[in-house]
């Protein structure tokens, strides 16, 4: 009888753990998915989540995408993807500084990302399916370079 006790007490205390760990420090945070990569990770998020973190930006939103097709409204740099390690000086100097990328459809800045991580940023975000996936959310693109 003690050992299904005890046996209950510790599933119950796996099933406790695993759902606090996955619920947001707080409402109405954006977590993400953690994507790993060689030297470390980046998390991807969805149109919604990024239209969501733009209500409170605390991040740099970069345009990796080549050629021009579009701007996010809020965007703060345009810098081509394989161009990142080049333009470094236009990045944040703290490799802990939160950066989000983004492209058109998502693979473009995917590979920002790993050149971000390979760079030594901890904080790096990707928009999964890229100005894509904004637009089909029903928000709009700035055009204008």
């Amino acid at each position: 009888m003690n050992k299904a006790i005890i046996f209950l007490a510790l599933v119950g205390a796996v099933v406790l753990s695993a759902c606090s760990a996955s619920a947001p420090a707080e409402p109405g945070m954006v977590q993400g998915r953690e994507v790993r990569v060689d030297g470390g990770s980046y998390r991807d998020v969805s149109a919604d989540e990024l239209q969501a973190m733009m209500q409170d930006k605390d991040f740099v939103l970069i345009n990796v995408h080549v050629p021009f097709a579009g701007n996010i409204p809020g965007t703060d740099l345009s810098i081509p993807y394989n161009q990142i390690e080049a333009n470094q000086a236009q990045l944040p100097a703290e490799k802990d500084a939160k950066i989000l990328v983004y492209c058109r459809s998502g693979a473009m800045s995917a590979a920002a990302a790993q050149t971000l991580v390979n760079m030594g940023y901890t904080n790096v975000w990707n928009l999964s399916g890229g100005m894509n996936a904004w637009q089909r959310s029903g928000m709009s693109l700035d055009m204008t370079p």
